[in-house]
């Protein structure tokens, strides 16, 4: 990959290094051709991210009915090629932008923090853990199976090690070579992630289906529902009758929340690179702010405390749910289990409810500016949010039309249409804390003082009776010394000065605790879901009321965007913490 053949803004960015040496990453006035073809750039990648996510999306749906003539080795082919192109165009960046001294002339600060990152390797390691499951499950019986099914996990494996590591290192980067192909590699990326994503969605769903029919529920409820993997007819000529079979098969679907998640951090972080490709930042108004993580300083415990109380209950109940419905056959027990999840729930969600809106009051009274940068991370986190909460303001809005209109009501359906109710509340007040939480300028030091009353604060800690017998009889303040020219201040200035930051510091504090306790609370209603505690398809109200084929598919598309939101909201609510 050689730098002479630069694209889009080239020969303005080369025109441009002799100025930046003095002044440093200036926005360039761009004639107004480059700018309509920054556009058209864009417009490209777009078009081809919609074109083969399209593609992929019917694969994956038409490859899962089992009346339909497209296989599921096909889906996996097509992925398997995605990804293998994605793997050479990482290398081809990486290895092109390190030649290139020119290539990033500036990062971006606030895109791919710390905890973005980690959390996204922390994901990587158990899909990598995930992959090495499968290719044990297909490996079990790969006489009478297609090679595709074993090659597609090593090539997923190598895929999730190499966007780790590119994402790790280049998440920053704003780059100015080769602009058109790095935006179409980024949406192809992009694009992969999240075919793999809607593939590990619906053989997730298609595993709870088959869970449900081992329990004697009718086959026509599940009939509608998509399959990735093994057709009926491949499941009957290759059984897992072995043990560490078994043990793959169930290991792998137990790990695979972490790898959908794994394909949307990726993707949003993907999602950034493409909007600062080309992007000149000035530093003059981008300001970088150092923030370091304090977890166990400045703060009551209070908020730490009650969260680790309910991320505890929460698993206890998920697993008193888990052997009550999934391994009982008993109503009575069903019900037990049902009552009690709504109950945590509800107890759960009104708590946080309350600490939202005790946030949203407390931003009220912060004198801190907002921050009205450009910013396309903070941009991509709003609309993540309120985009992922439509999922499960829709399951709530259908739950509460089906309780209402059905009869009789009983005391289930009553905590049902709470929960719903508060699902929504709470949604709706996280929202808004987290977004005035990402808007707000991070706190001043307490240092930014000028050197006379530095002078003076290192005389009053000594001794602030002292600069008291300089005060005239009469009150009035200090004469001004003609000498230096500095003004005198009255030593209950230098009070008030020196108690303000201290009076100041209850926001920050409050703001700390109920950020820590929402993160924790966020924690556990992502476990929950997403390791199998779905009530709504244990619960026969909205079942019954929709149908055996319209409500599974309700749930089946809105849930994953919920699961997402609740892990999206942990890392938001990360930044709001440490912003504080």
């Amino acid at each position: 990959m050689g730098c002479g053949h630069k694209d889009d803004k080239v020969s303005l960015a080369s025109s441009q290094i002799a100025s930046f040496s003095h002044q440093p990453y200036q926005p360039p006035s761009a004639p107004a051709s480059k700018e309509v073809w920054k556009k058209g750039g864009r417009m490209f990648s777009i078009l081809l991210a919609v074109h083969l996510a399209l593609l992929a999306c019917t694969l994956v749906s038409s490859g899962a009915f089992e009346k339909i003539a497209v296989h599921d080795y096909d889906v996996f082919f097509l992925l398997t090629v995605m990804m293998l192109i994605v793997i050479i165009w990482i290398i081809f960046y990486l290895v092109g932008t390190s030649r290139c001294p020119d290539a990033i002339l500036c990062k971006d600060s606030h895109a791919g923090p710390i905890w973005l990152r980690g959390g996204l390797i922390l994901f990587a390691i158990f899909s990598l853990v995930m992959d090495v499951f499968k290719i044990g499950y297909y490996s079990s019986f790969y006489s009478c199976l297609s090679a595709i099914k074993i090659i597609y996990p090593i090539v997923q494996a190598i895929f999730v090690v190499v966007q780790a590591y590119f994402l790790w290192i280049s998440a920053k980067d704003c780059v100015h070579i080769h602009l058109n192909v790095t935006r179409c590699g980024l949406m192809l990326t992009l694009t992969t992630n999240l075919a793999v994503w809607m593939s590990a969605v619906t053989d997730e769903s298609v595993h709870k289906a088959h869970s449900k029919l081992k329990k004697n529920v009718t086959e026509e409820i599940f009939r509608w529902l998509l399959k990735v993997g093994m057709r009926s007819s491949s499941a009957e000529e290759c059984n897992c009758n072995s043990q560490i079979c078994q043990i793959f098969k169930n290991g792998y679907f137990w790990l695979y929340p972490f790898n959908i998640e794994y394909s949307l951090f990726a993707s949003a972080m993907v999602y950034v690179m493409w909007k600062n490709v080309g992007r000149f930042i000035d530093h003059h108004s981008h300001h970088i702010h150092r923030l370091k993580f304090r977890l166990f300083r400045r703060t009551f415990f209070v908020g730490i405390v009650l969260g680790l109380i309910i991320l505890v209950s929460g698993l206890g109940v998920l697993i008193l749910y888990e052997v009550q419905v999934n391994s009982s056959t008993e109503s009575s027990k069903k019900s037990q289990a049902l009552t009690m999840y709504y109950i945590f729930n509800i107890v759960c969600l009104g708590l946080m409810s309350l600490v939202c809106i005790g946030g949203s009051v407390i931003y009220r009274f912060d004198k801190r500016d907002m921050d009205r940068h450009k910013n396309p991370t903070r941009t991509l986190d709003v609309a993540l949010l309120m985009g992922a909460a439509l999922g499960q303001y829709a399951i709530s809005y259908y739950s509460i039309v089906a309780i209402v209109a059905s009869t009789p009501r009983d005391a289930i359906s009553a905590l049902n249409l709470t929960y719903a109710l508060l699902m929504i509340a709470q949604h709706t007040f996280q929202n808004i804390f987290i977004i005035e939480g990402l808007h707000r300028q991070p706190p001043k030091e307490d240092h930014k003082h000028d050197s006379h009353q530095k002078d003076l604060y290192g005389l009053t800690f000594v001794n602030i009776n002292a600069v008291s017998l300089r005060v005239p009889d009469s009150g009035s303040t200090l004469a001004p010394s003609t000498a230096s020219g500095t003004e005198a201040i009255h030593p209950s200035d230098l009070l008030r000065s020196r108690t303000t930051p201290k009076k100041m510091n209850w926001r920050r504090k409050f703001l700390r605790e109920i950020s820590m306790f929402l993160l924790l609370s966020n924690i556990i209603l992502w476990i929950m879901p997403a390791f199998g505690a779905r009530p709504q398809f244990d619960n026969d109200t909205e079942l019954n009321f929709y149908g055996d084929s319209m409500w599974p598919a309700i749930v089946d598309i809105c849930l994953p965007f919920g699961i997402f939101y609740r892990m999206h909201a942990v890392a938001s609510l990360l930044e709001v913490y440490i912003m504080s």
